[in-house]
């Protein structure tokens, strides 16, 4: 094929390794036999077609396309990159229900500044509310009352976890306000969602002493590309209390090396903050961005294979965690990226520091969101406990 070259250099800009370029050529070869017995033109490649053909490869030489189903699809971009396929075409959307979940989602991104992660969290409910009360047909809002609402809440709230209750009803929520201003409805729907129990402060908050965060960073391989990407990672939200979000987010130009400062973009309300950058942590983000491999992005931590993009979501960054907490051998309640945020308010709070103190450092808008973080200081509690009668204190 006339364009195997081009392919060949698209894949050698991004990174991929000789054996990995060979690999993809070889691929790319027998999708063009099979095109060629097909007598199917190139231009009509499309989708559907990778997928069949995918599922050829599977079933005639399983042991050659393990890599395929991420190849494909940049095959068929190049191809289209060079205009010898037709532009991917968009489904259009003919259900009403998918329309009004798209202007919304739409709402949420430009006019509430949401992310992703929670337009998405949002969405998936009200996307199975319109689905079970009007299917793919006609959506008017106008018939439903506080019985069908509530109806819906009784009906889903018992099969998860209180968390997950919680966002299904701030997300019904936040769609019956949406549809409102938007003039479909003129009752308050919004106000007839029954609300979830969900006690502020009901628990404590899942933390690793201070050995354990330090058995986690000491069981980080550092001798690798990965292992100092990994490494430089745990101490951002380690030694800051980064969100997993604001790791991802993080860009070159956000570490001031002349100032020792860093700029940490959040989505969670707050904007942008200047840290002070502590010397081990900037002492291993040195280390990684020597060694980064070789990316046109601008954020600062990238995967660890060809192409060599960020990550999407804050996703992979939690399972690194887990992985490094499992790999030390520690026993933790918790092993998402937010364990070592509740782990670093902890400890301040155990070396003195006040809860003002603790919420600027981790950026809390909401005094309550520092507040709970006063129950784990057993020893100043005990001093506050009544005298339990006839028993000693």
């Amino acid at each position: 094929m006339a364009h195997i070259e081009s392919y060949r250099a698209r894949l050698e800009g991004l990174g991929y390794s000789a054996a990995m370029v060979l690999y993809h050529l070889r691929l790319f070869a027998k999708l063009d036999s099979w095109l060629e017995r097909k007598q199917q033109r190139l231009w009509l490649l499309n989708e559907n077609d990778t997928d069949s053909f995918l599922h050829l490869c599977r079933i005639e030489y399983p042991a050659a396309c393990r890599g395929a189903q991420s190849t494909l699809p940049l095959i068929l971009q190049v191809l289209r990159d060079a205009g010898v396929v037709a532009p991917r075409k968009m489904p259009k959307t003919s259900n009403p229900a998918e329309r009004l979940i798209n202007e919304y989602r739409l709402f949420l991104q430009e006019q509430r500044g949401l992310d992703d992660a929670t337009i998405c969290s949002y969405s998936r409910h009200v996307v199975r509310f319109l689905a079970e009360h009007f299917g793919t047909g006609r959506v008017n809002l106008r018939i439903l009352g506080a019985r069908e609402v509530t109806a819906f809440v009784r009906r889903h709230a018992p099969r998860c976890g209180r968390g997950w209750a919680a966002q299904m009803v701030t997300g019904l929520r936040s769609f019956f306000r949406f549809v409102r201003y938007q003039g479909l409805i003129s009752l308050d729907l919004a106000m007839t969602v029954p609300p979830v129990a969900n006690w502020a402060m009901s628990g404590l908050p899942k933390h690793l002493s201070i050995d354990a965060v330090q058995q986690v960073l000491s069981a980080c391989a550092r001798s690798t590309v990965r292992g100092k990407r990994d490494y430089a990672i745990l101490l951002l939200l380690a030694r800051l209390g980064l969100r997993a979000g604001e790791v991802v987010a993080l860009q070159l130009e956000d570490i001031n090396w002349s100032t020792a400062e860093i700029t940490v973009r959040s989505k969670k309300g707050e904007g942008w903050a200047k840290l002070p950058l502590p010397a081990d942590v900037g002492r291993s983000l040195a280390r990684y961005l020597t060694v980064r491999p070789p990316s046109a992005h601008r954020k600062v931590f990238v995967r660890n294979y060809a192409p060599y993009t960020p990550f999407a979501a804050s996703g992979p960054v939690s399972v690194l965690v887990r992985k490094a907490i499992e790999r030390a051998g520690v026993k933790s309640a918790r092993t998402g990226a937010h364990v070592f945020r509740h782990s670093l308010a902890t400890e301040m709070l155990r070396r003195g520091a006040s809860l003002d103190q603790i919420g600027q450092v981790l950026r809390h808008r909401d005094p309550d969101s520092t507040a709970i973080y006063a129950k784990v200081d057993l020893g100043a509690l005990r001093e506050l406990a009544v005298r339990w009668p006839g028993g000693a204190r």
